[in-house]
């Protein structure tokens, strides 16, 4: 299936991005973990269509101080830190603003483990066939941070799933995970966004809400705002 962009929302990305992940279909070893917020609905869509287990795992962005939506970095839980050297270069960030932002966002991080999670430790990731689903990708800083965090639970496998994303980042991700898919990559990609017709931002309520319905169908709730 070939993508037309925009795509209508994350939902209908995440079942063109799941048609293209049809060799994990039905497989017991696989599992899915999706990016919050924006990587939920698109892997809800993905788990629910291969038929496997669904998780979350949370990283966190470090934007510029004066550009937030240009990733100087990346965090995850167990002490993740990852610099993007080629943004900081062309920033002249200081290392105290660098710490300051990370200070901030691992905060933030640890605030998200608490909304969604409670005290659930998540599904274990060694020995499984791991899937990371995000709504898109623009420098990879995130999904990088994600894929590090799973490399250390000892996964059988890491396969990188995003709907959009320029194709030098994707090319960049392929030397840490073993596959990556991404069904559009166009060459006048001018952010995740821009790929949508609707690209609303999620609640932390939304994202609890999707995650419930996929694990107890019936509910009332979606991934909507």
């Amino acid at each position: 299936m070939i993508p037309t962009l925009p795509y209508r929302d994350r939902e209908a990305a995440g079942r063109i991005l799941a048609a293209h992940l049809t060799p994990y279909r039905g497989r017991k070893d696989v599992l899915v973990l999706a990016l919050p917020r924006g990587g939920v609905p698109v892997g809800v869509e993905v788990a629910q269509a291969l038929g496997t287990d669904l998780d979350i795992l949370i990283v966190r962005k470090l934007g510029l101080p004066e550009q937030p939506e240009l990733a100087m970095g990346a965090i995850a839980g167990g002490g993740i830190c990852l610099r993007n050297d080629r943004v900081l270069a062309m920033s002249g960030v200081s290392r105290e603003a660098f710490a300051q932002v990370e200070r901030r966002e691992r905060a933030e991080l640890e605030r998200r483990e608490r909304a969604y999670r409670g005290g659930d430790a998540g599904i274990p990731v060694q020995g499984r066939c791991v899937i990371l689903v995000d709504d898109g990708l623009a420098t990879g800083s995130s999904m990088a941070a994600a894929i590090e965090a799973v490399k250390r639970r000892h996964p059988s496998r890491i396969v990188v799933a995003v709907p959009v994303s320029p194709a030098e980042t994707l090319a960049r991700l392929e030397r840490d995970a073993d596959e990556v898919i991404c069904p559009a990559t166009p060459t006048d990609f001018r952010g995740i966004g821009g790929s949508y017709v609707d690209f609303s931002q999620l609640s932390d309520d939304a994202v609890r809400a999707g995650l419930r319905e996929f694990r107890d169908p019936g509910t009332t709730a979606s991934c909507r705002p």
